[in-house]
């Protein structure tokens, strides 16, 4: 039959993950760094997802397709909810929240079934805890949710007018300081040039400076050369935005020293 339906344009997508958790029936997922629509009969056609797509990558679309069958979205949706449950089960995961867990202002109301919770945007502040077994202990600078580039959108709000720094996935494991000496005040994106998919990751950026006012960009990266790529993105990224943005790097030793 012809129906309306999502259409996701592959060229505009950044990888984002934004319109995975706003799809409440789980049609979309997230396919080799792209956003793509798994099965047709478990779209309803009405668009939910397009208003969280940062680059408009995503339309309704008319076309021949298998109709939406909401006994199929049931059943997608249970086996969805028992795989993260059995992964759960097999990490021995286990959530908790005591009077030391930070407020998470900021979190976009994405629908808790359907959607991958790693996608799901939270800001929130880092309070120094003031109990006397805890005063030499160090605290943690982050403020948001996600960190990974593959899944930040371009207009987080804990991007507006913010200091951005970059790093790579094991300067943060190398640098034993890294938290106090680099990421506070700053918002953060990881990456790693060698082993993403970094396609889109240049767009992304330079869809961040364009659309979140970056006021600076602090790059830190190990020193091995495939790290470097690190660099080169970010500018590329300030060099298309059209902006004058503040380019900082900082090279990390493998030994866990600044160079």
């Amino acid at each position: 039959m012809k129906r309306q339906i999502v259409k996701i344009d592959e060229e505009k997508c950044t990888g984002c993950g934004l319109c995975v958790p706003a799809c409440a029936e789980g049609a979309i997922k997230m396919v080799d760094g792209k956003a793509r629509l798994i099965a047709d009969n478990l779209c309803d056609g009405l668009g939910a997802c397009l208003g969280d797509c940062p680059v408009d990558a995503i339309t309704i679309e008319e076309r021949e397709a298998d109709s939406f069958d909401e006994k199929a979205v049931e059943t997608h949706l249970k086996n969805m909810s028992r795989n993260v449950s059995g992964q759960n089960q097999s990490l021995n995961i286990s959530i908790s929240v005591d009077d030391r867990s930070p407020s998470t202002s900021g979190m976009q109301n994405t629908p808790s079934v359907g959607g991958c919770p790693s996608a799901r945007t939270l800001q929130f502040s880092q309070a120094e805890d003031e109990r006397p077994e805890a005063r030499n202990a160090r605290n943690s600078r982050l403020t948001q949710w996600p960190i990974q580039l593959h899944l930040v959108p371009p207009k987080a709000p804990f991007f507006e007018n913010a200091d951005i720094l970059l790093t790579a996935d094991c300067a943060p494991f190398a640098y034993a300081d890294f938290h106090d000496d680099l990421l506070k005040g700053k918002a953060l994106a990881i990456a790693c040039p060698k082993l993403d998919d970094t396609t889109p990751y240049v767009d992304k950026l330079t869809a961040m400076i364009q659309q979140s006012k970056i006021k600076s960009i602090t790059v830190v990266h190990m020193e091995v050369p495939c790290c470097n790529g690190l660099i080169f993105m970010a500018k590329q990224a300030i060099e298309k935005s059209g902006q004058d943005v503040p380019l900082k790097t900082i090279c990390i030793g493998v030994d866990g020293r600044k160079k």
